[in-house]
């Protein structure tokens, strides 16, 4: 079954992410969906203060359970802008669409998943 990733995005935006855009100065998009893993991209800024880790999971549930597409994934790829450490980038990526990562994080929501 092919999800419409531009379609979640759009309904992502306007049900959830609008309030980490506003209020956290954290912004996610869905890039990619396969074999049961969500790839999300995370850009954050100052006023986010949480680390990568902490993001990664608060995110990836975040995705999971707030769309119905993805509320049978695996697991969560998250590829983190940091605007903090280099603010240059949140201009970068506005205009463009496309910067460099800072890090790159992973999770399984089932821990025994591999055992």
């Amino acid at each position: 079954m092919a999800i419409d990733i531009k379609e979640i995005n759009r309904k992502h935006l306007l049900k959830s992410d609008v309030v980490y855009r506003i209020n956290h100065g954290l912004c996610s998009r869905l890039v990619n969906f396969r074999n049961g893993i969500m790839y999300l991209e995370v850009m954050f800024t100052k006023k986010w203060t949480k680390s990568y880790e902490e993001t990664t999971e608060e995110l990836a549930h975040c995705w999971k359970e707030s769309n119905d597409e993805l509320n049978k994934s695996i697991g969560c790829k998250v590829y983190i802008i940091d605007a903090r450490k280099y603010p240059y980038k949140k201009e970068l990526y506005l205009q463009s669409g496309v910067a460099c990562y800072d890090a790159k994080k992973g999770m399984l929501f089932n821990p025994d998943l591999l055992n």
